[in-house]
């Protein structure tokens, strides 16, 4: 009788295990959405050519004060952009008032020393357009009369707002966006969220293959 239960608990306990476990119900961590139905800049300038559509994008407001924001640009390119750049659906987007084309190239040349630049976008529009864009995102922070904020947000392929609702370091416990003055904020927080959304349309994505598998080819024909 002891050599039974222990060839039981050596072959069919793992087996029973495995079962469970494959059968079960997977609880996946989702990035908050904070706000939705975020302005996309292709509307505000269109012949740029970009969007926020079926893009993951960490959007940025350098303001027309660039010489003063390297700082962001790298922490954010050596943190975030680097390790996701390969993801098909990444991308950057920094949006600057008219005027900072000058300013702009000397920076992108700077990025561009050890970087690849193919998924940095920067889009000009006026100091107007900005602001539109800015509060869309409805957020408690807010964009100086340079067009700047300290903050990066993270937009996904909805145009919307992802971010925390439950962060422990903010008072109504909301974080809109990562300040990219500093690279502690970026490290501890965006590195790890921005990680979430990726692993969220990578499971939406096996799971759509997963369904056309399974999927009758001739049920919708006659």
């Amino acid at each position: 009788m002891k050599k039974f239960w222990l060839l039981f608990a050596l072959l069919i306990g793992p087996l029973l295990f495995y079962l469970l476990i494959s059968t079960g119900k997977n609880k996946f961590r989702r990035l908050p959405v904070l706000q939705e139905n975020v302005i996309d800049i292709a509307t505000l300038e269109p012949t740029q050519k970009v969007s926020f559509k079926d893009k993951i994008t960490v959007l940025c407001f350098f303001g027309d004060q660039l010489s003063y924001r390297k700082t962001n640009a790298l922490n954010l390119n050596e943190k975030i952009y680097k390790r996701n750049m390969p993801f098909r659906d990444f991308q950057f987007v920094v949006v600057l008032p008219n005027g900072s084309e000058e300013n702009t190239a000397i920076l992108k040349k700077e990025l561009a020393f050890n970087t690849n630049m193919e998924k940095w976008n920067f889009v000009f529009t006026s100091k107007e357009n900005i602001k539109t864009l800015f509060n869309s995102l409805h957020t408690n922070l807010s964009i100086d009369e340079h067009s700047y904020s300290p903050n990066a947000y993270i937009i996904d392929k909805d145009s919307s707002l992802r971010g925390r609702d439950k962060d422990k370091d903010m008072a109504d416990g909301f974080l809109y966006g990562y300040n990219a003055e500093t690279v502690s904020e970026i490290h501890q927080k965006m590195i790890d969220d921005i990680k979430i959304l990726l692993a969220e349309y990578r499971l939406a994505l096996k799971k759509n293959k997963k369904e056309s598998v399974f999927k009758n080819p001739y049920k919708d024909k006659k």
